[in-house]
Order: structure tokens, then sequence, then C-alpha cells
């Protein structure tokens, strides 16, 4: 298992990933016959505790192994070429795949998806110390050969910052994060929950969440007005009481990752009869609280905020 390597042992194909963000740049790499995707951040002016916090993050990152977590093989852990190196994922991001032209992602397939990230995120957040995601969204789940989703981009929290207000480059984050987030409070592992509801709205869907509103009306809609996506008449009730569960506006109601698992695991078995049979886990979740309600429309953002 690699954990320190020189940028020079790897061998470059010479082509950018279009998995790239405003904070990093990611190419696809050989390393000793492996192909693996070599993640670059931008920001190299790193020193003093940043750089003992990503080290120390880099460290954690190492211990991590589940079929649905990218799997981490080393870093570079001095400027100016810090990077981080996992192995390469053949079909790119979710999000890539969700709103391509001509989707050809089935429903099964699709709840499928939707399970992957949820056990993804159930491990991470069962390691100690545990693992918050905080920058949860489709970009950030990778789909491999067999069509497995595996969560990326899950440590490395020091290396990100708050810039999505800052210019339209730099959205795509605002879209999937929880209300207590975009108002700079703190957090725990619930926003990565919001953020999973998003994401679970986005693949039963199809849509791009808040279409092509501005980040700062993002942020004032979901963070200081209450206000969550639109739910389809058409959605399945029980994706859409989910979804609802995992956007209370209280953190401390929204069910944990296993508890979404088992709702998850009940819709893949067909079931015959007018009622179906929850799990202690989904009736305990059940119980959580009201849902929040659908009728919350988001409209045209840009024009309601700046009423």
């Amino acid at each position: 298992m690699l954990v320190w390597m020189m940028l020079q042992s790897v061998r470059f194909h010479g082509r950018k990933l279009p998995w790239v963000n405003e904070l990093d740049l990611v190419y696809r790499g050989d390393w000793h016959g492996t192909e693996v995707a070599v993640k670059r951040f931008l920001d190299q002016d790193i020193t003093g505790e940043s750089l003992a916090e990503f080290r120390s993050e880099v460290r954690i990152m190492k211990r991590v192994r589940h079929p649905n977590v990218v799997l981490f093989m080393g870093a570079v852990t001095r400027p100016p070429n810090l990077s981080i190196v996992t192995e390469f994922i053949p079909r790119g991001s979710l999000y890539r795949l969700l709103h391509r032209p001509n989707n050809q992602l089935d429903d099964r397939r699709r709840l499928r998806m939707a399970l992957d990230a949820a056990r993804g995120m159930n491990y991470l957040h069962s390691c100690t110390p545990m693992i918050v995601h905080r920058d949860l969204k489709s970009p950030n789940l990778l789909v491999d050969r067999n069509w497995v989703v595996k969560v990326c981009d899950f440590g490395l929290s020091r290396m990100k910052n708050s810039t999505f207000l800052s210019s339209r480059s730099t959205a795509g984050t605002a879209e999937w994060m929880a209300p207590e987030v975009l108002r700079n409070e703190p957090s725990d592992e619930k926003c990565d929950v919001y953020s999973f509801g998003v994401i679970l709205w986005e693949l039963s869907t199809l849509q791009q969440p808040w279409g092509r509103n501005e980040p700062y009306a993002i942020v004032g809609a979901v963070g200081f007005q209450h206000r969550s996506l639109d739910i389809p008449n058409d959605m399945d009730p029980a994706i859409a009481d989910i979804i609802r569960k995992c956007w209370q506006t209280d953190p401390r109601l929204r069910p944990t990752f296993a508890e979404i698992m088992a709702a998850l695991k009940l819709l893949q078995k067909p079931i015959t009869g007018a009622q179906v049979p929850r799990s202690n886990a989904v009736e305990k979740w059940a119980r959580k609280g009201s849902a929040v309600a659908s009728s919350r429309r988001p409209g045209r953002l840009a024009e309601q905020v700046g009423d």
C-alpha cells in the first residue's frame, strides 16, 4: 500500500479528467502499471498549521477501506506539488451521468446507486474518528465500470473554502448544502444527510438541483427562507418520504445513514399487498418529528429573494 509518493513516479496520460472543481485539477495517470487519478490542488501556498492539518487528514484517509469509498493510494505532502492519488474510476461522476443527454439509467439502477452512496457515507460516519464529508454532492460520487457508486473527496476539509458566493465559476456546492452550513453555523454529520436528500431528489427527478439559479439566491432561499426543492406529485411516495426526512430543518430529526439504508433496501424488493412492511429502524425513523412540507416550491429564486 503506497502512502507517500513522489509525483515524478506517476506517468501522466496528459488528459484532465472531467470531474474537476475550482480547488483542484484531476489527471489520469499510471503508477507502476496501475491506473490512478491524481488530484493536484491549485492552492499550494500552505504552510505551518494548515500543512500539518493536511498531513493529518491524509493519515486518516489512508485507513479508509470500503467498496463504496474511493480507494486512497498515496499523497504528495510537500508544496508545491500537494496532491492526492486515488484509484481511477472510469465512468466519472454521478452528476455527469445523470445530466448527460439520452440518460439510460433505469429506476432500479438509480436506486442501487442511492444505496451505494448511503453505504459509503454510513461507513465514513462509523469511522473513529467520524469522517464528516461536508461537501457531499453528485459530482463527488464516482461510478466505476460495474456501475458501483463510490464516495470521493471526503477528506481534506481544511483544503476547502466557502467561495461559492463569490462567482458563478464556483457554483455546484450551494445546491446540495444544508441550511445550517449555508448560514455558516456549527454543523455535524447530519449536514451530510441533508445533502444526500438532494442527491436522492436528483436521482429521482433527473433534474439539476435549483436549475440555473445563482448561488446567492439558493443561500437565501434554503438558508434563510427555509425553502426546499419541490417534490413532484408523481414521485414514489416512499422515496419522497426519505427525502423529506433528510431535509428536516432540525438536524437532530434527520435520519442516520443506517436508517436511510434500511429504508432503501425495502424498496429493492417487490412487495405485494396494500401494506408495505417496515423494519424497526424505519419505524423509529418515521416517528422522528413531522416531515418538511412538500408544498414549498422554489420558483425563480433570484426574483423572490430580491423582493
